[in-house]
């Protein structure tokens, strides 16, 4: 491929992008009450424990599938309904109640307008996304949201480019509103996200991959530095925990403080450990998530973090290698 060609493409699908940069812009600036309208009436749903049906045609429906599983990923049920396969008995998943998400560009989309009489007899609130808010759908619909687009990214303007991002980024949209307006939590997040890596970071506690027991160096402020090195030989860690006769957290002595101190001072080793210990070090509380600690090793530039319950007292320690064995990142 010689350089000028090379050069085309580039140019090419850096217009596509801005053209439909554009056209997001665009919507985000006309966005009304209308939205809000939208959540609330999905909010109140859910509430009522219905669910959410999605609906579209060709690549309407594509894109009503990624938002039927957004809004799933997030604890709000939806169901993506295919229109034909509904006019043949999937309109059993319909209930009274339940909100329907109608995605037409034109408004006019056949399969579509053939099934607003089955779903306005089984009571559902309907919310219309569509380029032309003038449309038969949109005459039919409770709430319609405009996603009229000026150009598709499509050099001839004919295939659903635009359109299609912007239909998509209202549903997500529409989704994370939605999550926010119903208090869903990280938590609530990792319920549903078992499986894989998302669902470790997740679902994992400190205590769930702290060093505890024997494996946690416990020593205390008149220790000597010789002795506190044995204690980090046998739990095989880089630091040895400092803490008071009540157990509460005094210090912390890394195998880093011995280096530097033995430079300084080749007799380090009949020291007491509370002579190079850094006081007040980092710590971190017993039920806090394993994932959130990791920007706690990036901020202060350390390797260990001691654990310890509501009072202080010292009950484990996570050293940046376990958060690589648990998969945390």
């Amino acid at each position: 491929m010689d350089t000028e060609t090379e050069a085309a493409y580039i140019a090419g699908a850096k217009a596509v992008l801005q053209t439909e940069i554009n056209e997001l812009h665009r919507m985000a600036a006309r966005l009304d009450a209308s939205f809000a309208q939208a959540v609330d009436c999905l909010r109140r749903a859910l509430l009522a424990e219905r669910k959410v049906i999605v609906i579209g045609v060709g690549k309407s429906e594509n894109i009503a599938v990624k938002i039927a599983a957004t809004f799933n990923s997030t604890g709000a049920p939806c169901v993506a309904l295919n229109c034909q396969n509904a006019s043949h008995g999937d309109l059993g998943v319909v209930c009274a109640g339940d909100v329907v998400l109608a995605l037409s560009y034109s408004g006019e989309t056949n399969e579509l307008l053939d099934l607003l009489p089955h779903l306005r007899r089984r009571g559902v609130t309907i919310i219309t996304l569509t380029g032309r808010v003038n449309s038969t759908l949109a005459a039919h619909s409770e709430i319609v949201l405009n996603v009229q687009v000026e150009q598709e990214a499509c050099p001839l303007n004919l295939a659903p480019t635009s359109s299609t991002t912007v239909m998509l980024a209202l549903g997500d949209a529409l989704a994370m509103v939605l999550l926010q307006a119903r208090g869903f939590a990280a938590e609530d997040f990792a319920a549903l996200h078992p499986g894989g890596q998302l669902g470790r970071r997740l679902l994992i506690r400190v205590t769930d991959i702290m060093r505890k027991d024997q494996q946690l160096a416990l020593v205390s402020p008149s220790t000597k530095v010789a002795e506190a090195l044995k204690a980090m030989t046998r739990c095989r860690a880089g630091a040895v925990v400092v803490v008071e006769a009540d157990g509460l957290l005094a210090g912390i002595f890394t195998h880093g403080d011995f280096v530097r101190g033995y430079q300084a001072d080749r007799h380090i080793a009949d020291h007491p450990v509370s002579q190079h210990m850094t006081r007040n070090p980092v710590a971190v509380r017993e039920d806090r998530l394993a994932a959130e600690i990791v920007h706690v090793f990036e901020q202060h530039r350390i390797d260990e973090i001691i654990v310890v319950d509501a009072q202080r007292h010292v009950i484990g320690l996570v050293d940046v290698q376990d958060l690589s064995r648990a998969s945390i990142f």
